[in-house]
Protein backbone atom coordinates (compact mmCIF):
# COMPACT_ATOMS: atom_id res chain seq x y z
CA UNK A 1 0.00 0.00 0.00
CA UNK A 2 1.32 3.42 -0.94
CA UNK A 3 0.25 6.10 1.54
CA UNK A 4 0.00 9.72 0.40
CA UNK A 5 2.98 11.81 1.49
CA UNK A 6 1.03 13.77 4.12
CA UNK A 7 -0.14 10.53 5.78
CA UNK A 8 3.34 9.01 5.56
CA UNK A 9 4.74 12.13 7.19
CA UNK A 10 2.10 12.11 9.92
CA UNK A 11 2.71 8.42 10.66
CA UNK A 12 6.47 8.90 10.94
CA UNK A 13 6.02 12.01 13.09
CA UNK A 14 3.57 10.22 15.39
CA UNK A 15 6.00 7.34 15.89
CA UNK A 16 8.90 9.74 16.47
CA UNK A 17 6.81 11.65 19.01
CA UNK A 18 6.20 8.52 21.05
CA UNK A 19 9.97 8.05 21.35
CA UNK A 20 10.50 11.78 21.99
CA UNK A 21 7.91 11.90 24.75
CA UNK A 22 9.41 8.89 26.52
CA UNK A 23 12.93 10.29 26.08
CA UNK A 24 12.00 13.68 27.50
CA UNK A 25 9.58 12.72 30.25
CA UNK A 26 9.55 8.94 30.85
CA UNK A 27 12.55 9.10 33.15
CA UNK A 28 10.56 11.25 35.57
CA UNK A 29 8.54 8.18 36.47
CA UNK A 30 11.02 5.35 35.99
CA UNK A 31 14.40 6.82 36.93
CA UNK A 32 13.68 9.44 39.58
CA UNK A 33 16.05 7.73 42.05
CA UNK A 34 18.92 7.52 39.54
CA UNK A 35 21.51 10.26 38.94
CA UNK A 36 20.47 12.70 36.22
CA UNK A 37 23.38 11.64 34.01
CA UNK A 38 22.00 8.09 33.84
CA UNK A 39 18.58 9.44 32.88
CA UNK A 40 20.21 11.69 30.27
CA UNK A 41 22.15 8.82 28.69
CA UNK A 42 19.08 6.58 28.57
CA UNK A 43 17.06 9.47 27.12
CA UNK A 44 19.68 10.04 24.43
CA UNK A 45 19.47 6.38 23.51
CA UNK A 46 15.70 6.64 23.14
CA UNK A 47 15.99 9.94 21.28
CA UNK A 48 18.14 8.27 18.62
CA UNK A 49 15.06 6.35 17.49
CA UNK A 50 13.08 9.58 17.51
CA UNK A 51 15.54 11.20 15.11
CA UNK A 52 15.69 8.12 12.89
CA UNK A 53 11.95 8.68 12.27
CA UNK A 54 11.66 12.46 12.57
CA UNK A 55 14.36 13.42 10.06
CA UNK A 56 12.91 11.30 7.23
CA UNK A 57 9.40 12.50 8.16
CA UNK A 58 10.46 16.12 7.73
CA UNK A 59 12.31 15.42 4.48
CA UNK A 60 9.31 13.60 3.00
CA UNK A 61 6.81 16.16 4.30
CA UNK A 62 8.81 19.11 3.00
CA UNK A 63 8.21 17.88 -0.54
CA UNK A 64 4.50 18.75 -0.35
CA UNK A 65 4.13 21.08 2.67
CA UNK A 66 5.56 24.43 3.61
CA UNK A 67 7.83 24.58 6.64
CA UNK A 68 5.13 26.27 8.79
CA UNK A 69 2.66 23.56 7.79
CA UNK A 70 5.15 20.85 8.67
CA UNK A 71 5.85 22.47 12.04
CA UNK A 72 2.16 22.84 12.82
CA UNK A 73 1.57 19.18 11.98
CA UNK A 74 4.40 18.31 14.36
CA UNK A 75 2.90 20.39 17.18
CA UNK A 76 -0.57 18.88 16.80
CA UNK A 77 0.89 15.38 16.78
CA UNK A 78 2.99 16.24 19.83
CA UNK A 79 -0.13 17.28 21.74
CA UNK A 80 -1.99 14.20 20.51
CA UNK A 81 0.76 11.94 21.85
CA UNK A 82 1.54 13.92 25.00
CA UNK A 83 -1.98 14.05 26.47
CA UNK A 84 -2.52 10.25 26.48
CA UNK A 85 1.06 9.79 27.74
CA UNK A 86 0.39 12.20 30.60
CA UNK A 87 -2.87 10.55 31.59
CA UNK A 88 -2.10 6.86 30.95
CA UNK A 89 1.62 6.53 31.61
CA UNK A 90 2.41 9.36 34.02
CA UNK A 91 -0.97 8.90 35.76
CA UNK A 92 -1.75 12.59 35.89
CA UNK A 93 -5.29 13.83 35.88
CA UNK A 94 -6.91 15.01 32.65
CA UNK A 95 -7.79 18.69 32.78
CA UNK A 96 -10.26 20.74 30.82
CA UNK A 97 -7.36 23.01 29.89
CA UNK A 98 -6.08 20.21 27.61
CA UNK A 99 -9.28 20.57 25.59
CA UNK A 100 -8.88 24.35 25.32
CA UNK A 101 -5.26 23.90 24.22
CA UNK A 102 -6.43 21.44 21.57
CA UNK A 103 -9.02 23.95 20.33
CA UNK A 104 -6.29 26.57 19.98
CA UNK A 105 -4.22 24.07 18.01
CA UNK A 106 -7.16 23.40 15.67
CA UNK A 107 -7.34 27.13 15.00
CA UNK A 108 -3.59 27.25 14.39
CA UNK A 109 -3.85 24.36 11.94
CA UNK A 110 -6.69 26.09 10.10
CA UNK A 111 -4.75 29.32 9.66
CA UNK A 112 -1.53 27.54 8.74
CA UNK A 113 -3.09 25.31 6.09
CA UNK A 114 -5.87 27.49 4.66
CA UNK A 115 -5.39 28.02 1.00
CA UNK A 116 -1.66 27.39 1.19
CA UNK A 117 0.62 25.01 -0.57
CA UNK A 118 4.35 24.89 -1.06
CA UNK A 119 5.86 28.14 -2.33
Amino acid sequence: MNLPIVWRTATLLAASNVFMTFAWYGHLRTMSSRPWIVAALVSWGIALFEYLLQVPANRVGATVMTLPQLKMMQEVITLSVFVPFTVLYMRQQMRLDFLWAACCMVGAVYFTFRGAGPG
